[in-house]
């Protein structure tokens, strides 16, 4: 095997699954619209990510050093987004999502992950570290882009059916609330992070 497979592996599972604007934005959906009607963002968030780590693919060893000043403003730009999901999430309440329709979803996901730099920098990490052995292969490349793909929307998924799990609890007000903030923190502490501001 051309590269070291545990490492690997736990570098994905970790950095995949733990909350990030994907997660927490797919929770807040799963909230918001259930889960049924979560999958065209999933499958936004899925597609989106595949474009990203083809891109990684084939620009991990030139892209930063290129564009330097292009993370700095991705990371401005999906911080904004965030934050306007973040604003969402705090007026959320049951009976106005009822009958929403979400035929922007997928959009929606697919463009989060374009202005997502953590998604970049993720991508340029395996591509330029891990799986640099197989960086002429293309067919290796285009499966390896697909399995992360996959993995991400087996995470998104988790978070938003734990997103919908609690939907038929938020008719409690006091549980809404809580929950809603909850959820809001953690998007302005995503967005706060993706700046690079605290570091």
């Amino acid at each position: 095997m051309p590269f070291d497979i545990i490492p690997l592996a736990t570098f994905v599972m970790v950095t995949t699954f733990t909350p990030g604007p994907n997660n927490i934005s797919s929770a807040s959906m799963g909230v918001m619209v259930g889960y049924r009607k979560t999958l065209n963002y999933l499958a936004g968030i899925t597609a989106g990510f595949f474009a990203v780590m083809m891109a990684c693919a084939y620009l991990s060893s030139t892209l930063l050093t290129a564009m330097p000043a292009a993370e700095r403003y991705l990371r401005w730009l999906g911080a904004a987004y965030i934050l306007w999901l973040a604003v969402g999430m705090l007026r959320y309440r049951p009976e106005a999502s009822s009958s929403q329709d979400t035929p922007k979803a997928f959009a929606k996901g697919f463009m989060l992950q374009l202005c997502n730099p953590k998604v970049a920098v993720y991508g340029l990490t395996l591509y330029s570290t891990f799986l640099a052995p197989i960086s002429n292969s293309v067919g290796g490349l285009l499966i390896s882009a697909a399995a992360f793909a996959l993995t991400a929307f087996a995470a998104t998924s988790t978070w938003a059916m734990f997103g919908a799990a609690i939907k038929l609890k938020l008719h409690n007000d006091l549980f809404r609330k809580w929950i809603n903030s909850t959820l809001s923190i953690l998007l302005v502490y995503t967005a706060v992070e993706m700046t690079g501001i605290l570091s």
